[in-house]
């Protein structure tokens, strides 16, 4: 028996090996998140966020979050931190940029504006 289910465990890493990789793009962009990318387009690593909270970014998007879309029900917010306090710019439902003027300026995403000034 415990034959049989080394078996069927190294035929099923086999079989998943094989499948191809979810890009970013595929892979994020889910209800209730706002995602964002390292890349132009949607392209690149990806990073999603969702709401309540405070997130740094992750997975190589933070000061370099290139283009993102946001699926959240409501607003969030991107927070980039500067020498003399932090700067937050509004992201609203259904919101999508394929080349983002705030590339690299990404530090986090919040659900308010944290008392940053508006950026």
């Amino acid at each position: 028996m415990r034959l049989r289910s080394a078996f069927a465990v190294a035929l099923f890493t086999a079989a998943t090996a094989l499948l191809p990789a979810a890009s970013g793009a595929q892979a994020a962009k889910g209800p209730g998140q706002v995602c964002f990318w390292t890349a132009p387009g949607q392209h690149g690593q990806a990073w999603c966020y969702a709401p309540p909270g405070y997130a740094e970014a992750e997975n190589g998007t933070q000061r370099h979050a290139a283009s993102f879309d946001s699926r959240v029900a409501g607003s969030v917010y991107a927070i980039s931190y500067t020498t003399s306090g932090c700067l937050y710019r509004e992201i609203r439902r259904d919101d999508y940029s394929e080349n983002w003027e705030w590339a690299g300026k990404l530090d986090g995403v919040s659900d308010t504006t944290m008392g940053c000034e508006r950026g």
